[in-house]
């Protein structure tokens, strides 16, 4: 009996390349126009600050890459394979997805709801990295302290850390992070940015929704300003996130200033 998935992700990916696309997109929630032909690659190597308006559809685009929303126009692929032609299990091997709520409806011990994030890789060849990738995981997030406390008795904060751990603990080679400082200090929001850099550093694709701009001033590669459900702007973070354009999309007057240590732009509401 063959024990092993044989669509196993690759080994390696090139700095780079394509990890997931939209074209052309266009999706509705319930009654209403979410997004409109949205095209955007998420390349290897990068982390993908997706900023914006609340409303404006960032959670909507995460939920497009992941292939846990329908696109009502245009193609969403991932791996160079349109979404839907993975297998669920398939998929869970080369993306894992950061919602902005985790909850945990049984009192699963920290340690128990991070090792979730090893699922996936169940009856392949890649078992025997469990207990070591969990371990890094939670040494990652600052949760290893707490790991036998249940989940449920965690702060806001620390199950956000908690349910990054198990994220990072699934080991694919992009990784969707939906607002993943919000409900963090400022030292776990810098860490947790830091972990994400690192990923991306190592060859894998990060793409994250923030809300802080001058955190994806600090830490991104590229940030995507998404508006009225358009892709308005996408580049480098000193090129995209101009006092005029930032004062057009979020309504008010902005500035926009460079930081004096890093260089990197620093807004200024």
């Amino acid at each position: 009996m063959r024990l092993f998935r044989r669509a196993t992700p690759p080994e390696t990916v090139t700095p780079g390349e394509t990890l997931a696309e939209l074209t052309g997109v266009s999706a509705v929630r319930g009654l209403r126009q979410v997004l409109r032909d949205v095209s955007l690659t998420v390349a290897a190597g990068e982390v993908l600050a997706v900023v914006g308006p609340n409303g404006a559809g960032k959670s909507t685009t995460i939920g497009l890459l992941s292939g846990e929303l329908p696109a009502e126009d245009g193609q969403v692929s991932v791996f160079g394979r349109p979404i839907g032609q993975w297998q669920p299990g398939e998929l869970a091997l080369r993306r894992a997805v950061l919602p902005q709520q985790s909850t945990v409806a049984f009192p699963f011990t920290v340690a128990q709801v991070v090792a979730m994030g090893r699922a996936p890789w169940a009856r392949t060849d890649r078992t025997g990295e469990d207990e070591a990738v969990i371990a890094e995981a939670m040494s990652a997030t600052e949760v290893t302290g707490f790991a036998e406390r249940t989940f449920t008795t965690l702060s806001g904060g620390e199950r956000a850390r908690v349910a990054l751990a198990r994220v990072l603990a699934q080991r694919t080679p992009l990784l969707m992070l939906d607002e993943p400082t919000a409900a963090l200090d400022l030292r776990h929001q810098d860490l947790v940015l830091r972990v994400a850099t690192a990923r991306a550093r190592a060859g894998c694709a990060v793409v994250a929704v923030l809300h802080d701009l001058n955190l994806a001033a600090a830490y991104a590669d590229r940030v995507a300003v998404i508006a009225d459900g358009r892709l308005t702007a996408c580049g480098p973070p000193a090129a995209v996130l101009t006092p005029e354009l930032l004062s057009e999309v979020y309504r008010r007057e902005i500035e926009v200033t460079t930081h004096p240590r890093t260089g990197a732009p620093l807004v200024l509401p």
